[in-house]
């Protein structure tokens, strides 16, 4: 994160002490941001038009995701633009005043310039809207302040944490490689995506995976490394007997040799690859090979989700974007789709079959053996739980007409209540608006037919991010 303060050079002779005022508070400034999280890179107190074309020179050369403007007094917008110009990096301005409130007959002209950074605001806002460049402002209190005037500390210093997870979330997408493993279900037309736009528009890398890359390294799974990952499953999951579904099978010894071992296989793809997320599918013919080893993924999917390496099914990589997403947002982020509305309690199940991210889970995650798949041939162990009630979110990644990726987000309530005992995650979900006109709602921005189901109301995290981004986003609800 890039800091520089901004100030007019006049000013410092006309008024002892000022510039030195203004840089402790622009100290401040930067400890509370590093504070957050952030690595901060100081340019210092820009007041002159060269030092801005420095302290640009200087963001550039250090690749910041997001150039903060401490705004400590007025300075004109033209000793301020080349700062940003450079890097050409989102640009946060902070309009934080150090006092609630002057005290009018005794401030003089020193006391008023150390608390009129709102001043120039406007103008350089101006200047970074006519030269496009990406900038959002927080107003509101630099210290603590009693009474009404409180809540101004606390609403700026809210929104600054969260444009600072926002930017975190921008520069993981930035350097993220995603494993896009098998092909996409076919017939799916909704989740087809052109790679190039994932590319050019959130800069992650799509690593094209064979499934001969994943063989190779089931086959080089070692008897220690698969005992090991057994006894991991069995700390993570509970084991389910046969359910009342015809489908529904024991967890044979055998099959959970399997998915331990086709697990072992995938944590050696994704160090191999260094990769951040993958999505995957593969048809399958016959009982072949790559079908034996398609049907077995859930598990070892399901565990790297839980370890922040999300896996979507069917080849939908929008959908393991959001995921990354909300992972990166302390979500968690479970693969999910809309499964049913219910009319008598108004909500709506949603969930899906394969992986699911186990640590956001209401209880234990369980383990149910399946003698098909619906829609997918083969057959083998899956995942069932529901999300934890509270608090949720759910968020979509879809592309527009003109090629445009787009966002999708709800606040909405996990809600208590028998779940489908079929092997797949569900949960009942409350939107604020029943579910015949969520339903309609959600549908009119085009959607794709799957989401990133999230604990945690997330919407105003996800704003941030999508204007960083420079994303459209459509929130319902």
């Amino acid at each position: 994160m890039g800091v520089f303060g901004i100030g007019l050079a006049a000013y410092w002779p006309q008024f002892e002490g000022l510039r030195e005022r203004l840089i402790g508070y622009q100290r401040e400034v930067e400890r509370r941001l590093a504070a957050m999280g952030a690595e901060v890179v100081s340019a210092g107190l820009v007041d002159t038009a060269p030092a801005a074309k420095q302290a640009g020179d200087y963001f550039a050369a250090n690749n910041v995701d997001l150039i903060v403007c401490y705004v400590g007094t007025y300075a004109t917008s033209s000793q301020v633009l080349p700062a940003v110009q450079r890097r050409r990096a989102p640009v946060l301005v902070l309009n934080l005043q150090p006092t609630p409130a002057l005290d009018y007959p005794n401030t003089d002209t020193a006391e008023w310039l150390a608390n009129c950074c709102a001043c120039c605001v406007p103008e350089i806002s101006n200047a970074f809207a006519r030269s496009r460049i990406q900038f959002n402002v927080v107003s509101g209190l630099l210290f603590p302040a009693e009474g009404h005037a409180g809540q101004y500390y606390e609403r700026g210093w809210r929104e600054i944490e969260e444009w600072i997870q926002a930017a975190g979330v921008m520069r993981e997408l930035n350097y993220a490689r995603i494993g896009f493993l098998g092909h996409t279900y076919p017939g799916m037309l909704d989740m087809y995506s052109d790679f190039t736009m994932h590319h050019a528009q959130l800069g992650a890398h799509i690593e094209i995976l064979e499934m001969d890359d994943l063989h190779v390294r089931v086959q080089s799974a070692t008897e220690a490394e698969i005992a090991a990952k057994i006894d991991e499953i069995k700390r993570v999951f509970d084991i389910a007997a046969p359910g009342k579904d015809k489908i529904s099978q024991p967890v044979t010894e055998e099959a959970l040799r399997w998915s331990a071992t086709v697990a072992v296989g995938l944590d050696k793809l994704v160090n191999d690859f260094n990769l951040n997320g993958l999505t995957y599918y593969y048809r399958g013919l016959n009982g072949n090979e790559n079908e034996e080893l398609g049907a077995s993924l859930i598990v070892g999917n399901s565990l790297l989700t839980a370890r922040g390496i999300p896996a979507s099914g069917e080849g939908d990589l929008k959908t393991c974007i959001a995921m990354l997403i909300m992972d990166r947002l302390g979500a968690g982020g479970s693969y999910t789709e809309f499964y049913a509305m219910d009319f008598n309690e108004d909500f709506i199940l949603m969930g899906h079959d394969g992986p699911g991210h186990v640590k956001i889970s209401a209880e234990r995650p369980v383990l149910r053996g399946l003698g098909l798949f619906h829609g997918k041939r083969g057959y083998g162990l899956s995942v069932e739980f529901n999300v934890r009630t509270g608090p949720i979110t759910i968020l979509g990644m879809t592309q527009t007409a003109d090629g445009r990726l787009k966002m999708l987000a709800a606040e909405g309530e996990s809600i208590p209540g028998s779940r489908l005992e079929i092997g797949n995650t569900n949960s009942r979900l409350r939107f604020g608006l029943d579910p015949a006109t969520f339903m309609d709602r959600w549908c009119e921005h085009g959607p794709t037919h799957h989401v990133a189901l999230g604990v945690g109301h997330q919407v105003d995290r996800i704003r941030k991010l999508a204007r960083l981004l420079g994303i459209e986003l459509a929130v319902i609800g």
